[in-house]
């Protein structure tokens, strides 16, 4: 019975060596074949292929030549292919090239449609409009660039008056110009806001072409500024002292840089250049005035003289009258007198 049962073990148990034997290993030579049959086929050399959990970055999908690459034995020390190392968290590798930040930021801060209160006075406008021109104030304000305060209704806020700001949207809009009478303002807004085409053709219209030809004229007198607030300050202080509602004072203003009498005008040209220096300071003199303007070389008279110190006086405000009342009668040397004309200035304060 032990014989029986030791040989029926033994041969049960050589049974199962056997089944088991060719259960574990048969397999591994047919896959083995089938593998190098492909491989013949293909007419490709690879090594064995094997199983492999690989974690990448998203950003590593986009390079499949590294992870072939790697996946060669020969390359490693083990041949185990190591996990790449994640990009940091703070400096991400984009899979696709990001769109530059300036233009996100336009889209996003500006609409197309902008709200505007210009110091109380509101606008509606196009944003492409205040982008117009690219070398002004408006363009870059509305570039995304800088920071525009809002209002409660959510306008955007410039800090500026809204009387000449219309004009400014005009010209933006389809190139209308100014009336006359607004001309100067919206010249001054213009240069607020740097928008040099307005500034050209403003200067190119009156009033401001006039303008241009009359400082041309008072560039000639270096002194007229100077001369121009030395007649409000005296006017000022003598209404004051007086207590008087006007004040009046002498202006002397003559052309010709020597003093002539009457019958020796017609030779005038001729003795000013032939007179030495010795001789002109002969003639060196102060009339007894409270300003003088002169002497200068130019087509102008003193009569258009006098027109500019009344109009630039009128743009400061401050009314004034002028007339002449003589002229000055010093007598220089032989018979040579002054003779230049004397105005009185009336300069009324209220």
């Amino acid at each position: 019975m032990q014989q029986n049962g030791s040989s029926g073990s033994n041969g049960s148990d050589g049974c199962g060596a056997r089944e088991r034997q060719a259960l574990s290993f048969s397999p591994l030579p047919t896959a083995t074949t089938r593998v190098r049959r492909f491989i013949q086929e293909r007419q490709r050399t690879l090594p064995l292929p094997k199983v492999m959990v690989v974690f990448s970055a998203a950003g590593d999908a986009d390079k499949p030549s590294d992870a072939i690459s790697s996946s060669d034995p020969t390359e490693e020390g083990d041949g185990v292919r190591k996990p790449p190392a994640s990009p940091s968290p703070k400096h991400p590798t984009p899979s696709k090239p990001l769109r530059s930040s300036l233009s996100t930021q336009e889209q996003q801060e500006f609409p197309e449609v902008i709200s505007l209160n210009v110091g109380g006075t509101y606008f509606t406008t196009r944003l492409s409009t205040l982008r117009r021109y690219e070398d002004t104030m408006l363009a870059a304000m509305f570039s995304g660039r800088h920071y525009i305060p809002r209002d409660a209704e959510g306008r955007f806020f410039i800090d500026r008056d809204g009387a000449y700001f219309g004009d400014i949207l005009n010209f933006l809009r389809e190139g209308e110009l100014p009336r006359q009478n607004r001309v100067r303002a919206v010249h001054r807004e213009a240069q607020y806001y740097a928008i040099g085409p307005l500034l050209d053709s403003l200067e190119d219209i009156q009033p401001l072409t006039g303008e241009k030809v009359r400082q041309a004229f008072l560039d000639l007198l270096p002194y007229y500024k100077d001369n121009l607030e030395r007649i409000v300050e005296i006017a000022k202080l003598r209404a004051m002292q007086k207590k008087a509602r006007f004040a009046k004072l002498k202006v002397c203003v003559y052309k010709e840089e020597m003093p002539i009498t009457p019958y020796e005008r017609p030779l005038f040209n001729s003795l000013r250049f032939e007179r030495s220096d010795s001789e002109a300071k002969l003639f060196e003199h102060h009339c007894e005035v409270d300003v003088t303007f002169g002497p200068w070389e130019a087509v102008a008279d003193v009569y258009d003289l006098l027109h500019c110190i009344v109009s630039d006086l009128a743009e400061r405000g401050i009314a004034a009258e002028q007339q002449c009342i003589g002229v000055c009668d010093k007598h220089l040397i032989n018979h040579y007198y002054c003779k230049r004309p004397i105005y009185e200035f009336k300069i009324t304060w209220w």
